[in-house]
């Protein structure tokens, strides 16, 4: 019973979305290698610091009907489904699942676009029970370039994750992140898949979003 205690009480401290599994009491370091030169979104590798496979993101829908993606574990097994909304435009706002459900009851979170200003780039992450939206619970700002990007815990200077983008070989672009002791990192590295995707998505059009 004691055990079953401690265990409760440690997966209320950590900062979890998908499940407290996905909560090291130490950083993550994870490398996300997105393929540049493919028709399709959603071919990711994310591997650990041992360089073995933790998640791969893969596209399953028609491309011209509704793409989106879908994380799975290293075994395949699907996490989350990763979802534009379809009356965004240039993929401004998505929203995620948990496994390979699409239904309103499984959703997790919403994240959207909410500013480009001076090759600044700003995401704001709503988890599924704030349905108001007044105040976002995580927020993604991206510097100059693309470069690297930090995610904070709401409107707060907090730093829950950073990201590095290596230089682009080969069709391939490499991100480097570092998740913070006791977050959630399938969630971060949820986040910033999307946040690849809306860039990807936008690079034509860089206008910033109403």
């Amino acid at each position: 019973m004691e055990q079953a205690t401690e265990v409760a009480a440690e997966a209320h401290h950590a900062n979890w979305v998908i499940s407290p599994n996905y909560c090291a009491p130490h950083p993550v370091e994870l490398t996300i290698v997105r393929k540049a030169m493919t028709i399709t979104h959603g071919n990711f590798d994310i591997t650990g610091i041992d360089g073995n496979i933790v998640f791969k993101v893969r596209a399953p829908f028609a491309i011209f009907h509704n793409p989106g993606n879908v994380l799975l574990d290293a075994a395949g097994n699907p996490i989350l489904t990763l979802r534009p909304k379809l009356s965004s435009i240039f993929h401004r706002k998505w929203k995620v699942f948990k496994g390979d459900s699409t239904d309103s009851a499984n959703l997790l979170f919403s994240a959207k676009l909410s500013s480009t200003f001076q090759f600044k780039t700003t995401v704001d992450v709503f988890l599924a029970n704030n349905t108001r939206e007044d105040v976002c619970d995580f927020k993604v700002k991206q510097s100059f370039w693309q470069r690297s990007c930090v995610v904070y815990a709401g409107n707060s200077s907090t730093a829950v994750a950073q990201m590095h983008k290596k230089q682009s070989l080969f069709g391939k672009e490499k991100f480097m992140v570092t998740v913070n002791p006791n977050i959630d990192y399938a969630f971060i590295a949820a986040v910033i898949v999307i946040l690849c995707e809306i860039n990807f998505s936008n690079r034509s059009t860089p206008s910033p979003a109403s």
